[in-house]
């Protein structure tokens, strides 16, 4: 088994981030792209146990669907997105209804939602269907990924080990709320970007065992980059299901950039950053930018096509016909006037200083779960055995896994700064794309849930840590076998913590005694 970490080098490479030197223009020779660790040959084995995984994933969330509910109606926030879905549904896919005017997030996650109460009709297994499947395919995802981060399907396995046995993106997926499908999709385009890397790492290869790197001083063309395109359209789909999805828009378009970088320096170009926005820019701005707005422009398809949307027609009532921006089509100036409306909600949803809400928690408390959110509370269930009972559903992040993300933190920086290992960055990227900008307004009102889109990174960060503790494929046998130890013991460590918490994740009913040793700390009462 090869471990994470290894980076066996042919003769004549070129060290990553080093760029030979050339005399002239022209063909630079004798210079060969730095090799990385092919991928597992194991394709098919890899992929059978991915989907094993995400079985196992599709089962647990499944388990119990349908419960709970309050008296046959939605929990906490479903009570919004659970209706206008169903409204979505009766009304080819657009919200119409005037007593609706809170509609705050784009429509694309509550049509998924109205695709589940097309099938199961308007109950709680049919308002949540979609948001398990949604969380089965994250499943599949991170075991994906991570096979390619690690470049090793053990590895690829133990992440999708670790995800199952996430108490976050677990109760998310169990719920019709909207943050499993923006998981989904900011997961998928990460994906996408880091098949992005491989495939133009693979072309500059060629371009330099060919000779031409050095024909232009900004290095070569790279052609049309489809991967990177379809990582465009995924992340202009996460937007389309809440705004917070353009941080990652952001976030991906500079970490693809900083790889091209790379990609041009360890190919010996002469001008490398400049041969960045000479060749990249662009077509950069095209795929990561134009194409996730033109993506999140069509996640309103039915509000454009409608004479009853909320605002739909406001040209001529509330926007005059005139004006600088009149050159602009009704339909999106209306967008836009409908837009400000969210816009205005979402700064003024201010923490409340005489009332405020029982189970917010800012952002410095979510790396470590040390404020969960209670969705769904009943003292009056007595099938537990005994005289007092409890049955809860808490969104709770699994110790094992979210307890140690500092540690997980301060690793992927020692790393980046020692060994400029990309992997590593490439997820501080992703993880802190989800929990930095809710440090901008602190005031807002906040919700753990917040941080479900965090929890893949977190799981990829543990998973390279626990790739350098198993070590190089070529450290003695000793270490290998005391790191697949620990490994193991930690594996196992994160599925005892998942089953010990799952009677409070799925609303089991247990004792009041066993409820008070599930509360791990005061701050989860």
């Amino acid at each position: 088994m090869v471990s994470v970490g290894d980076r066996p080098a042919r003769a004549g490479a070129v060290p990553v981030g080093r760029r030979p030197a050339t005399s002239a223009p022209g063909p630079t020779l004798g210079v060969r792209f730095p090799v990385e660790r092919p991928m597992p040959t194991d394709r098919l084995r890899s992929w059978l146990l991915a989907i094993l995984l995400a079985f196992i994933g599709g089962i647990l969330r499944f388990y119990r669907l349908g419960f709970p509910s309050d008296h046959g109606t939605p929990v906490f926030d479903e009570k919004h997105y659970v209706p206008q879905a169903w409204q979505m549904l009766r009304n080819f896919g657009v919200e119409d209804n005037p007593g609706f005017e809170l509609v705050v997030h784009p429509p694309l996650a509550k049509q998924l939602i109205a695709l589940g109460e097309w099938v199961w009709g308007y109950d709680s297994m049919g308002w949540r269907v979609s948001a398990a499947v949604a969380g089965t395919v994250c499943v599949l995802l991170v075991v994906r990924i991570a096979r390619r981060l690690t470049r090793s399907t053990m590895f690829g396995v133990v992440a999708g080990a670790l995800f199952l046995c996430d108490g976050v993106s677990f109760v998310q997926s169990r719920m019709g709320m909207l943050d499993i499908f923006l998981t989904v999709f900011v997961l998928a385009s990460f994906g996408a970007m880091v098949l992005d890397r491989d495939d133009v790492r693979a072309r500059m290869a060629v371009v330099v065992a060919e000779g031409r790197v050095g024909v232009s001083p900004f290095g070569p063309r790279l052609g049309v980059r489809w991967w990177r395109f379809t990582a465009g359209v995924l992340i202009g789909m996460a937007c389309a299901v809440k705004w917070s999805g353009v941080y990652w828009v952001a976030a991906f378009g500079v970490l693809s950039l900083g790889w091209d970088v790379a990609a041009r320096r360890a190919a010996g170009v002469r001008r490398p950053w400049l041969g960045v926005w000479v060749r990249d820019v662009g077509p950069a701005l095209w795929a990561l930018a134009a194409i996730p707005i033109l993506t999140y422009l069509a996640g309103w398809w039915a509000w454009f096509a409608s004479e009853t949307g909320v605002d739909r027609h406001e040209v001529g009532q509330e926007i005059g016909v005139g004006g600088p921006f009149s050159f602009m089509p009704d339909a999106l100036r209306s967008l836009w006037y409908y837009s400000g409306h969210v816009l205005s909600f979402h700064a003024n949803l201010t923490t409340s200083t005489s009332a405020p809400h029982p189970w917010e928690s800012k952002p410095w408390a979510w790396p470590m779960s040390l404020r969960p959110m209670l969705y769904y509370l009943n003292n009056s269930d007595q099938t537990c055995g005994a005289k007092d009972c409890v049955s809860a559903t808490m969104l709770v992040g699994t110790p094992a896994l979210w307890w140690a993300s500092p540690l997980a933190l301060v690793w992927a920086v020692w790393r980046t700064v020692t060994r400029f290992d990309w992997r590593h960055v490439a997820i501080m990227v992703g993880y802190g794309a989800g929990y930095l900008p809710w440090f901008l307004d602190i005031d807002r009102q906040m919700y753990y849930f917040y941080a479900t889109p965090m929890a893949p990174f977190l799981i990829f960060g543990l998973t390279l840590m626990l790739g350098d503790v198993l070590g190089p494929a070529l450290a003695g046998t000793e270490r290998r076998a005391t790191g697949l130890l620990i490994i193991s013991l930690y594996v196992g460590l994160a599925v005892a913590n998942f089953a010990w918490l799952w009677p409070i994740m799925v609303g089991d009913s247990i004792t009041s005694a066993h409820w008070d040793a599930e509360m791990w700390l005061p701050s989860w009462r």
